[in-house]
Protein backbone atom coordinates (compact mmCIF):
# COMPACT_ATOMS: atom_id res chain seq x y z
CA UNK A 1 0.00 0.00 0.00
CA UNK A 2 1.52 3.30 -0.91
CA UNK A 3 -0.17 6.66 0.92
CA UNK A 4 0.33 9.85 -0.30
CA UNK A 5 -0.66 13.07 2.01
CA UNK A 6 -1.10 16.31 0.19
CA UNK A 7 -1.02 19.05 2.61
CA UNK A 8 -2.43 22.68 1.64
CA UNK A 9 -4.61 25.41 3.05
CA UNK A 10 -8.31 25.97 1.23
CA UNK A 11 -7.23 27.37 -2.02
CA UNK A 12 -4.17 25.91 -2.64
CA UNK A 13 -4.94 23.42 -5.30
CA UNK A 14 -4.80 20.24 -3.75
CA UNK A 15 -7.94 18.78 -4.45
CA UNK A 16 -7.06 19.57 -8.09
CA UNK A 17 -3.57 18.19 -7.95
CA UNK A 18 -5.07 15.43 -6.11
CA UNK A 19 -7.49 13.92 -9.02
CA UNK A 20 -4.53 14.75 -11.19
CA UNK A 21 -1.74 12.35 -9.22
CA UNK A 22 -4.94 9.62 -8.86
CA UNK A 23 -5.08 9.50 -12.07
CA UNK A 24 -1.08 8.86 -12.65
CA UNK A 25 -0.71 6.51 -9.67
CA UNK A 26 -3.56 4.44 -10.81
CA UNK A 27 -5.26 4.97 -6.72
CA UNK A 28 -7.95 6.63 -5.45
CA UNK A 29 -8.29 9.83 -4.55
CA UNK A 30 -9.48 9.95 -1.03
CA UNK A 31 -11.01 13.59 0.50
CA UNK A 32 -12.77 13.45 4.14
CA UNK A 33 -15.40 16.08 2.66
CA UNK A 34 -16.23 13.85 0.05
CA UNK A 35 -16.48 10.77 2.65
CA UNK A 36 -18.85 12.87 5.08
CA UNK A 37 -21.31 13.82 2.23
CA UNK A 38 -21.26 10.14 1.31
CA UNK A 39 -21.96 9.16 4.66
CA UNK A 40 -24.91 11.46 5.62
CA UNK A 41 -26.60 10.80 1.83
CA UNK A 42 -26.63 7.07 2.74
CA UNK A 43 -27.80 7.65 6.43
CA UNK A 44 -24.73 5.58 7.94
CA UNK A 45 -24.43 6.01 11.27
CA UNK A 46 -21.22 7.87 11.14
CA UNK A 47 -22.74 10.38 8.74
CA UNK A 48 -25.81 11.05 11.18
CA UNK A 49 -23.15 11.65 13.65
CA UNK A 50 -21.34 13.78 11.02
CA UNK A 51 -24.34 15.72 10.13
CA UNK A 52 -24.72 17.34 13.43
CA UNK A 53 -21.30 18.64 13.56
CA UNK A 54 -21.56 19.66 9.11
CA UNK A 55 -25.18 21.50 10.22
CA UNK A 56 -24.06 23.94 13.02
CA UNK A 57 -20.68 24.60 10.57
CA UNK A 58 -18.25 22.56 12.95
CA UNK A 59 -15.21 20.42 12.05
CA UNK A 60 -16.30 17.04 12.03
CA UNK A 61 -14.51 15.60 15.44
CA UNK A 62 -11.26 13.23 15.07
CA UNK A 63 -12.49 10.20 16.00
CA UNK A 64 -15.54 10.14 13.54
CA UNK A 65 -13.20 11.34 10.95
CA UNK A 66 -10.65 8.75 11.45
CA UNK A 67 -13.36 5.72 11.73
CA UNK A 68 -14.89 7.49 8.21
CA UNK A 69 -11.18 6.72 7.18
CA UNK A 70 -10.24 3.37 7.87
CA UNK A 71 -13.41 2.42 6.46
CA UNK A 72 -12.78 3.72 3.39
CA UNK A 73 -8.94 2.00 3.43
CA UNK A 74 -10.30 -0.79 4.02
CA UNK A 75 -12.46 -0.98 0.50
CA UNK A 76 -11.04 -3.23 -2.13
CA UNK A 77 -10.15 -0.62 -4.42
CA UNK A 78 -7.43 1.26 -1.67
CA UNK A 79 -5.82 -2.30 -1.58
CA UNK A 80 -2.53 -0.82 -3.43
CA UNK A 81 -3.03 2.98 -1.84
CA UNK A 82 -4.31 6.14 -1.45
CA UNK A 83 -4.06 9.76 -1.87
CA UNK A 84 -5.50 11.66 1.14
CA UNK A 85 -6.95 15.29 0.64
CA UNK A 86 -7.48 17.12 3.85
CA UNK A 87 -6.75 14.27 6.29
CA UNK A 88 -4.86 14.65 8.50
CA UNK A 89 -5.59 18.38 9.30
CA UNK A 90 -4.33 18.29 12.51
CA UNK A 91 -1.38 16.41 14.83
CA UNK A 92 -3.72 14.02 16.86
CA UNK A 93 -5.07 12.76 13.46
CA UNK A 94 -1.46 12.43 12.12
CA UNK A 95 -0.36 10.18 14.95
CA UNK A 96 -3.94 8.33 14.88
CA UNK A 97 -3.37 7.33 11.17
CA UNK A 98 0.34 6.35 11.66
CA UNK A 99 -0.99 3.98 14.34
CA UNK A 100 -3.93 2.79 12.05
CA UNK A 101 -1.26 2.16 9.16
CA UNK A 102 1.22 0.52 11.50
CA UNK A 103 -1.40 -2.29 12.24
CA UNK A 104 -1.95 -2.67 8.71
CA UNK A 105 2.26 -3.04 8.18
CA UNK A 106 2.02 0.23 6.29
CA UNK A 107 3.15 3.93 6.91
CA UNK A 108 2.17 7.58 5.17
CA UNK A 109 5.01 7.03 2.39
CA UNK A 110 5.28 10.60 1.11
CA UNK A 111 3.73 14.17 2.75
CA UNK A 112 4.05 16.74 0.12
CA UNK A 113 2.76 20.41 1.23
CA UNK A 114 1.57 23.04 -1.54
CA UNK A 115 2.82 26.23 0.04
CA UNK A 116 0.63 29.26 -1.25
CA UNK A 117 1.00 33.00 0.45
CA UNK A 118 -1.87 33.48 2.88
CA UNK A 119 -2.53 36.52 0.54
CA UNK A 120 -3.15 34.65 -2.40
CA UNK A 121 -5.46 32.05 -0.67
CA UNK A 122 -7.31 34.97 0.10
CA UNK A 123 -7.78 36.14 -3.22
CA UNK A 124 -8.38 32.66 -4.82
CA UNK A 125 -11.20 32.13 -2.40
CA UNK A 126 -12.58 35.29 -1.93
CA UNK A 127 -12.73 35.68 -6.28
CA UNK A 128 -15.71 33.13 -5.77
CA UNK A 129 -18.76 33.66 -6.95
CA UNK A 130 -21.83 30.82 -7.79
CA UNK A 131 -25.33 31.57 -9.52
CA UNK A 132 -28.09 32.04 -7.71
CA UNK A 133 -30.51 29.06 -9.63
CA UNK A 134 -28.31 26.09 -9.18
CA UNK A 135 -24.83 27.23 -7.84
CA UNK A 136 -22.88 27.08 -10.62
CA UNK A 137 -19.16 27.65 -9.79
CA UNK A 138 -17.12 31.01 -11.60
CA UNK A 139 -14.57 32.81 -10.32
CA UNK A 140 -13.35 36.29 -11.22
CA UNK A 141 -9.57 35.47 -12.66
CA UNK A 142 -9.61 32.12 -13.48
CA UNK A 143 -13.42 31.86 -14.42
CA UNK A 144 -15.08 34.36 -15.04
CA UNK A 145 -18.93 34.67 -17.15
CA UNK A 146 -19.32 35.13 -20.48
CA UNK A 147 -21.41 38.31 -18.78
CA UNK A 148 -20.08 39.96 -16.06
CA UNK A 149 -22.89 38.70 -13.11
CA UNK A 150 -24.82 35.94 -14.82
CA UNK A 151 -24.43 32.75 -15.11
CA UNK A 152 -23.37 31.05 -18.35
CA UNK A 153 -25.69 28.36 -18.09
CA UNK A 154 -28.80 29.66 -16.92
CA UNK A 155 -29.12 33.13 -16.92
CA UNK A 156 -29.49 33.86 -13.23
CA UNK A 157 -27.16 36.36 -11.03
CA UNK A 158 -23.97 35.48 -9.46
CA UNK A 159 -23.83 36.01 -5.80
CA UNK A 160 -21.06 35.33 -3.41
CA UNK A 161 -21.59 33.09 -0.17
CA UNK A 162 -20.81 34.83 2.87
CA UNK A 163 -17.75 31.88 3.22
CA UNK A 164 -16.34 33.27 0.27
CA UNK A 165 -15.97 36.69 1.35
CA UNK A 166 -12.01 37.87 2.26
CA UNK A 167 -12.45 39.00 5.57
CA UNK A 168 -14.70 35.41 6.56
CA UNK A 169 -11.83 33.59 4.80
CA UNK A 170 -8.82 35.59 6.29
CA UNK A 171 -10.28 34.59 9.78
CA UNK A 172 -10.65 31.03 8.70
CA UNK A 173 -7.40 30.77 7.51
CA UNK A 174 -5.80 32.52 10.87
CA UNK A 175 -7.37 28.80 12.62
CA UNK A 176 -6.85 26.40 9.91
CA UNK A 177 -3.23 27.42 8.88
CA UNK A 178 -2.00 26.86 12.67
CA UNK A 179 -3.32 23.33 12.74
CA UNK A 180 -1.94 22.77 8.94
CA UNK A 181 1.50 24.36 10.59
CA UNK A 182 1.14 21.22 13.08
CA UNK A 183 0.75 19.01 10.42
CA UNK A 184 3.32 20.00 8.31
CA UNK A 185 6.07 19.98 10.95
CA UNK A 186 5.03 16.90 11.67
CA UNK A 187 5.21 14.81 9.03
CA UNK A 188 8.84 17.48 8.63
CA UNK A 189 10.43 15.65 11.48
CA UNK A 190 9.94 12.46 10.29
CA UNK A 191 11.55 13.04 7.10
CA UNK A 192 9.34 12.56 4.58
CA UNK A 193 8.37 16.08 3.76
CA UNK A 194 8.54 18.04 1.06
CA UNK A 195 7.17 21.39 -0.66
CA UNK A 196 6.75 22.74 -3.63
CA UNK A 197 5.13 26.20 -5.00
CA UNK A 198 1.53 25.93 -5.29
CA UNK A 199 1.96 29.83 -7.47
CA UNK A 200 2.85 27.76 -10.37
CA UNK A 201 0.71 26.72 -13.12
CA UNK A 202 -1.72 23.57 -12.29
CA UNK A 203 0.81 21.31 -15.03
CA UNK A 204 4.44 22.78 -13.31
CA UNK A 205 2.67 21.97 -9.96
CA UNK A 206 2.02 17.86 -10.86
CA UNK A 207 5.64 17.98 -12.28
CA UNK A 208 6.76 19.22 -9.07
CA UNK A 209 4.63 16.92 -6.89
CA UNK A 210 5.88 14.14 -9.35
CA UNK A 211 9.58 14.67 -9.28
CA UNK A 212 9.15 15.27 -5.02
CA UNK A 213 7.68 11.17 -4.85
CA UNK A 214 10.62 10.30 -7.24
CA UNK A 215 13.15 11.53 -5.19
CA UNK A 216 11.54 9.89 -1.96
CA UNK A 217 11.63 6.67 -4.32
CA UNK A 218 15.32 7.04 -5.14
CA UNK A 219 16.30 7.85 -1.44
CA UNK A 220 14.70 4.54 -0.41
CA UNK A 221 16.67 2.57 -2.78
Amino acid sequence: MTVVVLLGAPGAGKGTQADLLADRMGIPHVATGDLFRAAVRDGSPMGIEARRYMERGQLVPDDITIRMLLDRLAQRDAAGGVILDGFPRNRAQAEALDAALAERGATVDHAVSIEVPSDALVERLSGRWVCREAGHPYHETAHPPRVPGRCDLDGSALIQRDDDKAETIRARLAIQLGSLRDVVNYYRATGILRQVDGLASIDDVAEAIDAALADDAVGAV
